[in-house]
Order: C-alpha cells, then structure tokens, then sequence
C-alpha cells in the first residue's frame, strides 16, 4: 500500500513541476503515465486480493 502512495505522490509532483515550469510539458506527460500504471497495478493487487492461495504439501 505504501508504494501505491508513493507513486500517486511522484505522479502528482511531476505533473505540478511540469505544467508550473515553462518548456517541461513532458514531466506532465510522464507523471500522467506513473498515474495510469499506478492505478493499474492497484486494480491488480485488489482483483487478486480477495482469493488465498491453498499452499500445497
């Protein structure tokens, strides 16, 4: 769960240093793309969540 914030954390900087700073419209772009994989990665991680895996021995 903290690595899903964090990357929410890095996304939302490098979208506000991207539009504040003139001619660095591509960490905008980056920071959107680090967005739609983190929130890939938790739609994952929650699909799989609820089934435990049966531990053969």
């Amino acid at each position: 769960m903290s690595l899903f914030l964090f990357l929410i954390l890095v996304a939302i900087v490098l979208g506000l240093v991207g539009v504040a700073a003139h001619g660095l419209f591509y960490l905008l772009i980056i920071g959107v793309a680090v967005l739609v994989a983190d929130l890939v990665y938790a739609g994952m991680r929650l699909r799989r969540g609820g089934r435990k895996q049966r531990v053969a021995r």
